[in-house]
């Protein structure tokens, strides 16, 4: 058996999963020990279920800390960054595109050195030991041990990153580096960026899964554990503790992977309803679409895989909030935020003007502040009560609310919903959209441009399940030059790295499968160049 853990801004929800059966699911407040949500949800399922803890195979978590670390300038390690690649790339030295207090926070550590290749292999300069050498000893004197190493073209020849890795290590024992060749794409500066994201992390990456083993010990759980990435697969502890950035956005992926397993649907659109957002994907072959474009992380821009997904601030918990103009104040009325009216009967005449709601929200404190369960903010959900469309906490809270506004409401959602769909879509062609999430009850009508609309069981808790059916999977995406090597020289090669990479992450290499081959031509480079993606996944190994 196999448990699942989504760790969430306003939930952490958790499910016991025996093969393809939900044997028991909990959604708890997400607490901010994050490790402490974790042991509550993973009792709750343990408890409910009655399982004996030695059964338990293997637990899945996803988890937002990593993302949240960084969005909130928070826990992050001083950094150095050397960039292999003179005399070319002086004009944009690393960082160059970093917001000012996030640059502040990690240091700004950075040095240029000669090295480098172009897309086909050739050298840009000679690489020089002696000057990266010097480097790290400034580096070291300087008091920073997590370093990022980026050379130009290294996803081609990661060879000069690995030499200076070398070097940095004999002059800093014990630094943690991370190459930007094992983690990023095409693209010097994004790549580079998502490598000195990923060392300025991996302390707290460190602290934070040996939180999740803590509370996996507290619970006598003696079964591995593993980290969802954010390309629906996992990644074992050690992996991640190496790799956190590969965490991001792993919770909209994991509510994609499980929409797909409980609908049966391998291509469809996912609108995912959480406490605060609502997280729009597209499925594809039952994985998320990878975004095509460089994607910004807390305002810097990096280019290893990520869903392509769209996000709106439409929640349970979202504030609902008339025009200002079109209401008169009440004394004493319901409450929606500082200086905003009350929405009680009567109040609008049935006008009720420009209906906003979101991005606002009580996030998860919604079960204390929602109207339904005794608080005085109005919510969505509380709106949706007053609809009759869910019969959640104590309905009689809302139930002299103008029906003019409850149906202003409901008719905004909605609207805001089928905008998000129409986006993610690539053409006018009506398509399936699957909607999950503990939100999803703000879900009352049909959508514009679906051609149905799905909500399957165990719904609230598909991101947890999407983490507990994950399998293992390596990538690679590297540039070739077919003047050297015949094209199926190079797919074979393509497909052995990102089976390697699977193996590594803690698949079984005979269930090693090719899910996804893209060729890219590059017509503007000699040498015939084909720029080259292939997806493997697997099993996990087993304990």
């Amino acid at each position: 058996m196999r448990i699942g853990v989504d760790v969430g801004g306003t939930n952490t929800d958790a499910v016991l999963m025996d093969g393809a059966t939900v044997v028991s699911s909990t959604k708890t407040p997400t607490t901010a020990n994050v490790s402490e949500g974790i042991a509550k949800a993973l009792r709750a399922v343990i408890e409910d279920s009655g399982i004996d803890r030695a059964a338990i195979d293997g637990v899945m978590i996803g988890t937002t800390h990593f993302t949240n670390a960084v969005v909130e300038r928070k826990h992050l390690t001083p950094t150095a960054c050397i960039r292999l690649g003179l005399p070319a790339t002086v004009c944009l030295p690393p960082m160059v595109d970093w917001p000012d207090d996030l640059r502040e926070i990690v240091g700004g550590n950075a040095h240029l050195a000669h090295g480098g290749h172009e897309f086909d292999g050739r050298e840009i300069s000679d690489f020089q030991p002696d000057e990266v050498r010097a480097i790290a000893e400034e580096i070291r004197d300087a008091g920073l041990d997590a370093i990022a190493i980026s050379s130009v073209f290294s996803p081609v020849n990661a060879t000069f990153e690995e030499q200076s890795a070398e070097i940095v290590r004999s002059v800093i024992p014990g630094a943690n580096i991370t190459l930007s060749s094992e983690i990023g794409r095409i693209g010097l500066l994004e790549r580079e960026n998502a490598a000195i994201m990923n060392s300025c992390l991996r302390q707290l990456a460190a602290r934070t899964i040996d939180g999740f083993k803590a509370a996996l010990d507290e619970l006598r759980i003696t079964a591995p554990f593993y980290i969802s990435q954010n390309d629906g697969t996992l990644m074992n502890a050690d992996f991640a503790k190496e790799y956190p950035v590969l965490t991001f956005a792993s919770g909209p992926t994991n509510s994609m992977r499980g929409a797909a397993f409980l609908s049966g649907l391998r291509d469809a659109i996912v609108v995912d309803v959480g406490g605060t957002t609502t997280d729009i994907g597209v499925l594809q072959h039952g994985f998320p679409r990878v975004a095509a474009l460089a994607v910004d992380i807390g305002g810097v821009r990096t280019n290893f895989r990520m869903p392509d997904t769209y996000s709106i601030g439409l929640g349970g918990g979202s504030l609902i909030s008339p025009h200002p103009k079109s209401l008169p104040h009440k004394e004493g009325g319901t409450s929606i935020a500082p200086d905003t009216p009350s929405l009680l009967v009567g109040e609008g005449a049935g006008g009720w003007g420009d209906i906003k709601v979101g991005p606002q929200s009580v996030g998860y404190e919604l079960t204390e502040k929602a109207l339904v369960f005794g608080g005085d903010i109005l919510t969505a959900t509380d709106v949706i009560v007053a609809g009759g469309s869910e019969n959640i906490g104590d309905a009689s809270a809302v139930a002299n609310l103008d029906a003019s506004l409850v149906t202003a409401v409901q008719g905004r959602i909605m609207e805001m919903i089928a905008i998000a769909v129409d986006r993610m879509k690539t053409s006018a062609t009506p398509v399936p959209v699957i909607v999950v999430g503990g939100g999803s009850i703000l879900v009352t009508g049909a959508i514009e441009g679906a051609s149905e609309i799905i909500k399957p069981d165990h719904f609230p808790v598909a991101n947890a399940i999407g983490a507990a059916i994950a399998q293992v999977g390596g990538e690679c995406d590297r540039i070739f030059s077919l003047a050297e090597l015949s094209r199926d020289e190079a797919l074979d090669q393509a497909k052995g790295e990102a089976s390697e990479r699977a193996v590594n992450a803690g698949a079984d290499a005979e269930s090693i499968e090719i899910v996804d081959v893209e060729e890219v031509p590059l017509a503007y480079l000699p040498g015939n160049a084909t720029r080259i993606m292939v997806k493997a996944i697997g099993d996990l190994v087993e304990a």
